[in-house]
């Protein structure tokens, strides 16, 4: 009605989404303010996960490190060659034509050049990646190498090789915190790291800025599992800010989740990870972690099987995080219509 029937091209909707994709994020902060409003919901028990998607990249269009630095040496002699066969050729053509000559590079010297120059700067972003690396692990990070399986992807180079349910993809993480009541995303964030070990600190913040509101508990599946992250939620030099962690320590043998809790004081030393075992291991910790996969999964179901999105559009760390905020926009909108209507 508004357009007058006039359908926009495609071309004109995603335009449109990367050029407002900042503001398209920051609506997903409005949009969850006034859900939770509406609901009025207080953050209790977050659920938090993530999912791997694929990027907007083929995994064949990655090299590691180690193939690099073989290419690199391969492309360095058939230039070397091929070099000397325009010279030698040049000589002949010099001999029979006379002095005059073209300046255009032949297309192949010109294509293996482009390569080159190409794998050398991929080379250089990963010899970056392994001094940051170093520096935030507190190691010397001038003499840091890239290991030889380190991957670099030509299409998409802040998208990383991690495996996901569908196998090994090129892709990134993205992360969800998810309440139970109307299944709200209330916290979402989109990484390259593989492995969920790091994001647990930096998506309880994100839950307090996005939402306006700090959890009073996080579940979390085993990847969140470390004596550091176990120690930041007590936060014991601010009592006030304290989260309750219901976060597993390891994937559970068949049957064991039936077996009654040990009895008795744990062992003099033991670990912030062995009293967070003993405590999910209690009826009480059994039944609130066990509610995590009926919240935060379903969500990701939804996202993936229900509105097919398994892959994103754009490339690009940045763009993908507006995508995926946009995403987790819509789909605090259907829940919320939906709650509304029922």
């Amino acid at each position: 009605m508004l357009a007058a029937g006039n359908e926009p091209d495609f071309r004109t909707i995603s335009d449109f989404r990367k050029i407002h994709i900042e503001a398209l994020e920051k609506l997903f902060e409005q949009v969850l303010a006034m859900a939770l409003e509406c609901g009025s919901i207080q953050l209790g028990r977050v659920s938090l996960d993530g999912t791997k998607l694929k990027a907007n990249a083929s995994k064949h269009k990655a090299m590691s490190y180690g193939r690099m630095k073989e290419k690199q040496q391969q492309l360095k002699e058939e230039v070397k060659h091929l070099l000397e066969q325009a010279e030698a050729a040049d000589e002949a053509e010099d001999r029979q034509y006379g002095s005059q000559r073209g300046d255009e590079l032949p297309e192949e010297l010109r294509r293996r050049e482009t390569r080159l120059a190409k794998i050398k700067e991929a080379k250089k972003v990963l010899e970056q990646r392994a001094r940051d690396k170093a520096a935030a692990e507190g190691k010397g990070a001038e003499k840091a190498k890239p290991e030889d399986k380190d991957q670099y992807n030509f299409t998409d180079p802040e998208s990383r090789i991690m495996k996901g349910a569908d196998g090994i993809v090129q892709g990134y993480n993205a992360q969800a915190a998810v309440e139970p009541t109307l299944l709200l995303i209330v916290g979402q964030s989109v990484t390259e790291a593989a492995h969920d070990k790091k994001q647990l600190l930096p998506m309880v913040e994100l839950i307090e800025q996005q939402s306006g509101q700090r959890p009073e508990a996080i579940l979390a599946d085993n990847g969140y599992c470390s004596e550091e992250n176990l120690d930041s939620l007590e936060s014991s030099g601010q009592p006030e800010r304290k989260i309750e962690g219901f976060i597993a320590t390891g994937k559970q043998k068949h049957g064991e989740h039936r077996l009654p809790a040990k009895r008795g004081p744990l062992p003099q030393g033991a670990t912030k990870v062995d009293r967070m075992k003993r405590k999910l291991q209690t009826k009480v910790g059994k039944a609130v972690y066990a509610a995590r996969k009926c919240v935060v999964e379903p969500v990701f179901g939804q996202i993936k099987q229900a509105r097919g999105f398994r892959q994103f559009l754009l490339r690009g760390k940045k763009k993908v995080k507006g995508e995926w905020a946009l995403l987790c926009l819509t789909h605090n909108i259907l829940r919320l219509h939906s709650a509304m209507q029922s």
